[in-house]
């Protein structure tokens, strides 16, 4: 397994496993791709164990046919409405070398992110992430590398990451309870940024939305860095939802009617043709005007965009953006859920996020909704690649997030 990396990203309505193989060349090719279905989670939290255990599972021995490979272990994507992110800043004195010279090396930026870190948060809750955004050196700002610089004091602005020790935990244990060791988890909304979003655009200023089956995680990006995560408690399954009680239809209907015949733009309508569907308990078919779904689905993705709008306008208000926004998950699979949010957001620099070609099953993985998992494994790549077991670059390498990112699992189990 030391040549192979697989992603395990456990999601509201969906598990999704890929396993990737390092080249001799350095390049990662997927080689294996499974899906299990995700009953056991509720708005990314879990509820039922055995269920996430079986659609774990389901996911890994899918991708194990697929690929040939015993998967032992996998870096897991954690996700969930208990994800929050604020920003902090720390200040220390440069450690005076001798002979007068206060040159910063890794040591006091080292001490200067822990005093960034020093923030009270409650004890149910760790923290996952901590990520510098900028440095300054003795009132010089937005350094980005301090290494080697003269100075006596040093200041770093980060952005921290938060989960639920329990919710986590839970997490783990169903990975654990699927006979699977687990690597480094991962935010999956900071690794659907690594897979989707390139590095001019997370300079300039660039959101990202993944719109999951019960959450909606937000990621605004400038400078290189996070400044704003965020978790909204409602999902593609709420527009679901919503077709099914308007319409009478079973949950599972209205979720083919959405997948087959669904649309969150109207313009985008040729015809309004009508929808043979089958009823619950034996009634005759329905027919149902495209349009009338189209009305549905619009209504709940709009408002979703809407609240997305409403939590990053404090961010933007004060950042620099001239990215573009940028829609992953499945939910921004619906027909125009893209020009529905380049109306709300006023700007049309707005695309999908497709993970870039790394090889093998091509058709199988680029997809927005392979985001989060593909990002789980580049981030591990990148991570062996920093710590001398891999030396050449991948071909597809959008971000360098993952260099900047301090992790503190190990204080978590």
């Amino acid at each position: 397994m030391s040549d192979v990396i697989v992603g395990l990203d456990i999601g509201t309505s969906a598990i999704r496993a890929v396993v990737a193989e390092k080249l001799e060349t350095g390049v990662l090719q997927i080689i294996g791709v499974g899906t299990g279905i995700s009953e056991g989670l509720r708005k990314g939290t879990v509820v039922n164990i055995e269920k996430t255990v079986q659609g774990i599972h389901a996911a890994v021995e899918s991708a194990e046919m697929m690929s040939g490979v015993e998967i032992t272990h996998c870096i897991t994507g954690i996700g969930g409405t208990h994800i929050e992110g604020i920003n902090s800043r720390g200040i220390v004195a440069v450690t005076d070398k001798g002979k007068g010279n206060r040159e910063i090396d890794q040591q006091d930026i080292d001490r200067v992110i822990e005093a960034a870190r020093a923030v009270v948060i409650p004890m149910d809750r760790r923290v996952m992430h901590v990520i510098p955004q900028s440095y300054i050196v003795d009132d010089q700002r937005g350094i980005v590398d301090p290494h080697n610089v003269i100075g006596v004091r040093i200041e770093a602005e980060v952005h921290i990451i938060t989960g639920s020790v329990t919710c986590i935990k839970n997490i783990v244990d169903c990975v654990k309870r699927a006979n699977l060791q687990v690597d480094t988890p991962m935010y999956h909304g900071l690794a659907a940024v690594e897979s989707v979003m390139t590095q001019e655009e997370q300079d300039l200023g660039s959101v990202l939305i993944d719109i999951g089956g019960g959450t909606t995680d937000i990621v605004v990006m400038s400078g290189g860095a996070p400044v704003l995560t965020a978790v909204l408690p409602v999902g593609g399954g709420h527009a679901t939802n919503d077709l099914a009680i308007v319409k009478g239809l079973s949950s599972e209907t209205a979720e083919k009617v959405k997948i087959t015949d669904g649309c969150c733009w109207q313009p985008l309508l040729e015809d309004n043709k009508s929808v043979l569907i089958s009823a619950p308990g034996g009634r005759a078919p329905i027919q149902i005007e495209k349009a009338d779904i189209c009305d549905i689905l619009q209504a709940r993705m709009a408002e979703i965009f809407t609240m997305v709008k409403d939590k990053i306008a404090p961010v933007t208000a004060s950042n620099r953006f001239a990215g573009n926004v940028i829609l992953c998950g499945g939910g921004s699979l619906m027909p125009g859920a893209t020009e529905l949010a380049s109306e709300i957001f006023g700007t049309p620099a707005v695309r999908l996020g497709i993970p870039g070609t790394f090889g093998g099953l091509t058709g199988e993985y680029r997809s927005p909704e392979f985001a989060a998992v593909l990002g789980l494994i580049l981030s591990q790549y990148k991570q062996q690649a920093a710590s001398g077991e891999e030396t050449k670059k991948t071909e597809a390498e959008p971000g360098k997030i993952v260099g900047k990112i301090k992790d503190f699992w190990k204080n978590l189990f």
